[in-house]
């Protein structure tokens, strides 16, 4: 896999300050199970041929939204289509990571590595970019509820029953609040988080 900017399992992507033993307290306080961990396993299957209208899905949304969009404009006041076409490449790569990736180390480190790169320490960074530097933990957390809700109708279109949707979308709505808690850590001092 080649993705420009995507450096999972990479030496230049920093150790996590949050240790494996503080994960699994994480994973606990989510209620994350290995039952959610094998209906993220054929979400993934499911998403597969679907993360450009997934993203595209999400987008449009930002898009709507002028305080969100902002973050992918450039200084001339317009969108930065090679910065944001850099960025849908990963962030298709991150829904299958979401339903695949093993909550090792190597996963912990990138999950950091992400939430740096939302905050002064790393925006646009990996893209040369000049859009706005920062973006503020709210609009993340916030936009959490939009990544959780409208996957669901994706999830139900390979003809799985309803209760395997349920568990599936169930097993995802845990999985990204864990993103988020993780990438959470790159806005606050240790001892707030």
């Amino acid at each position: 896999m080649n993705i420009e900017g995507y450096s999972y399992g990479k030496k230049e992507v920093p150790k996590s300050p949050v240790t494996l033993e503080e994960l699994e307290r994480l994973k606990q306080s989510a209620s994350l199970t290995e039952e959610d961990l094998r209906h993220l396993k054929t979400a993934g299957d499911i998403l597969e041929g679907q993360t450009d209208a997934v993203i595209d899905t999400w987008r449009g949304i930002i898009g709507s939204l002028p305080h969100l969009a902002y973050y992918f404009v450039g200084p001339d006041e317009k969108p930065d289509n090679e910065y944001k076409a850099k960025v849908k490449e990963r962030f298709k790569q991150w829904v299958l990571d979401v339903c695949r990736r093993p909550l090792d180390q190597s996963w912990l480190d990138y999950q950091h590595e992400i939430g740096l790169r939302h905050t002064h320490q790393k925006k646009n960074r990996t893209d040369d970019a000049t859009t706005p530097p920062h973006i503020p933990l709210r609009y993340i957390l916030a936009f959490t509820a939009v990544v959780n809700d409208t996957i669901k109708p994706f999830l139900s279109r390979k003809g799985h029953s309803a209760d395997a949707v349920e568990g599936m979308h169930r097993a995802w709505c845990k999985m990204v609040l864990l993103h988020v808690t993780l990438w959470s850590r790159a806005y606050v001092v240790e001892t707030d988080w």
